[in-house]
């Protein structure tokens, strides 16, 4: 695995392309809409609901199971501090597909400081460390087919005239830290073919599924926020992972939690399609607010 920090390499020929007028120094794509367009189209609050599944995604793949299990940072430690925990990771989010390029580059310096920390030792399982490109990859698609997932629940299918457009926006998902832009599959089509592939990594071990499953029922939280929340966090937990990880977690699933869990997205997709855009993309804009306000006062961002 990769020791040392990978630097980005954009994709040859894009120079001669139009660029947004976003600000962000991006390409316009789609005959002038702008890629910081496109991704803000996708981002949708209530994809929190799914956050704990996409959690178990990513940490399907030991790699990155073990690193955040093994991680020594506490300030990164979802179980000692969960509310810090969730900050920095919805800003992660937050910038990479609301912010501009010079704010994902301040936060990927100050995500570097952390993650400089997390790296495998001679005691551990299997070997990883946190500035693994590939590891990155993963990670990144999961938060891509989490958007992806989201907005089909609840708005409906992407528009497949602009679905490989709306997909290479959000390379920053993955290029804001180590991954290189050529390493972004190509297409939505290719997308498919690096998922498919890459199930096949996916192993979840006794000890990592005990981890992953206090998050499932929100045992990091507060005793009395955990016991409110705990049923409701599993069922929708459960409700948003795909088989092959719900079959990882051994968590059971049956018609008649699908068709409750089918109803409450029905009921849910009604309400976000009603409201306008600084609603729908609520809380990820008041975090990209926070990560302005800390980087004009000074403040760690993470």
């Amino acid at each position: 695995m990769s020791t040392e920090q990978t630097a980005q390499s954009p994709r040859p020929a894009a120079g001669s392309q139009p660029r947004d007028g976003s600000g962000t120094g991006e390409l316009a794509v789609d005959g002038g809409t702008s890629a910081a367009t496109m991704r803000r189209d996708v981002v949708v609050g209530a994809g929190l609901l799914a956050a704990a599944a996409n959690i178990i995604m990513q940490l399907a793949r030991p790699g990155v199971g073990y690193g955040v299990v093994e991680s020594n940072v506490d300030d990164g430690n979802v179980y000692k501090r969960p509310f810090k925990r969730g900050r920095t990771t919805l800003t992660y989010l937050a910038v990479a597909m609301l912010g501009t390029d010079e704010e994902r580059r301040a936060y990927r310096r100050a995500v570097n400081k952390q993650h400089a920390q997390v790296r495998s030792d001679a005691s551990s399982p299997v070997e990883y460390n946190a500035f693994d490109p590939e590891l990155q990859l993963w990670v990144a698609a999961c938060l891509y087919k989490g958007f992806e997932d989201i907005y089909v629940a609840y708005l409906g299918d992407l528009p497949a005239d602009k679905l490989d457009d709306i997909y290479r926006s959000a390379a920053p998902l993955g290029t804001t830290l180590q991954v290189r832009e050529d390493m972004w599959p190509e297409s939505r089509a290719a997308f498919e073919e690096y998922w498919q592939r890459n199930l096949a990594k996916v192993h979840i071990d006794d000890t990592v599924r005990d981890y992953l499953h206090g998050i499932a029922t929100a045992s990091f939280f507060p005793k009395p926020l955990h016991l409110l929340l705990r049923r409701f966090n599993l069922f929708v937990t459960t409700g948003f992972l795909p088989e092959e990880f719900r079959d990882q977690m051994r968590l059971t699933w049956t018609p008649r939690q699908q068709r409750r869990f089918d109803a409450m997205n029905r009921m849910l997709g009604r309400v976000i399609r009603a409201l306008p855009l600084p609603l729908r993309a609520f809380p990820y804009n008041a975090y990209l607010w926070d990560v302005r306000r800390r980087l004009r006062t000074g403040k760690p961002l993470v």
